[in-house]
Parts: C-alpha cells; sequence; structure tokens
C-alpha cells in the first residue's frame, strides 16, 4: 500500500485506501474499484465473482489489464508466503512509512503482522 500510495501522490490521484477495507468507498483510482474486485476475488473462494471481476477489469482496462493483475497478484503472493514462511520482517523504512495507515485499516492485527512488526 506504501508503494500504491507514493505512486498516486506522484501522480497527482487522490487514493483513498478505506476502500481497501470498505467495498461501498471508491479507491479514486483509475480502474481502481475493478482491480479491487479483482483482487478480492482471486483471493476468494467464488469463481462467478472472479469471473465476473475479471470481466469488468477487462472492460475497465483492457484485456492486458487482467494479464497484469495476474501477474502481480501472484508474485506478491509468492514474496510474502516466502518471507512469512521464514520470518522476515519488514524493513524499518516501510514501517515508518505505512504507520498511519496500517492501524486505520486493521492491518496490525493480521496474524502475518507478527512478522513484520519485529
Amino acid at each position: 500500500m506504501v508503494v500504491l500510495r507514493e505512486s498516486c501522490s506522484a501522480n497527482n490521484i487522490d487514493v483513498n485506501l478505506e476502500a481497501i477495507i470498505d467495498p461501498r468507498q471508491s479507491t479514486g483510482v483509475p480502474g481502481g474499484d475493478e482491480l479491487l474486485a479483482f483482487a478480492n476475488g482471486v483471493v476468494g473462494n467464488d469463481t462467478e465473482a472472479l469471473d465476473s471481476a475479471r470481466e469488468k477489469l477487462a472492460s475497465a482496462l483492457g484485456a492486458e489489464a487482467v494479464s497484469a493483475a495476474s501477474l502481480i497478484v501472484g508474485n506478491y503472493s509468492r514474496n510474502d508466503r516466502a518471507a512469512n514462511a521464514i520470518g522476515i520482517p519488514m524493513e524499518p523504512m516501510f514501517l515508518e512509512m505505512s504507520e498511519d495507515f496500517r492501524e486505520r485499516l486493521g492491518i496490525n492485527e493480521f496474524t502475518s503482522a507478527a512478522n513484520s512488526l519485529k
């Protein structure tokens, strides 16, 4: 989320991180709502919802966006699982940069946060 926030800031986009935990809110990012629905579909177990999210993402940002989003989701999942499996803590710089939203969004309560907050 730090990367998303900084990228949006650099491009003068006002991102709403609360939309990540409250689907009634808009992300404020072009195609962001579709990307969020896709991400939720990937981690969920409803294949119809995932299929619908893929179609909406392709409609909003193009078919290439579905492929790119899939690659990004897979890469982040792999990296997070590997880091959590061996107990790699989050870098202090990222802890500082994310402090303002981790508590607000409940991220500090995730089971895997035990490794990050060491």
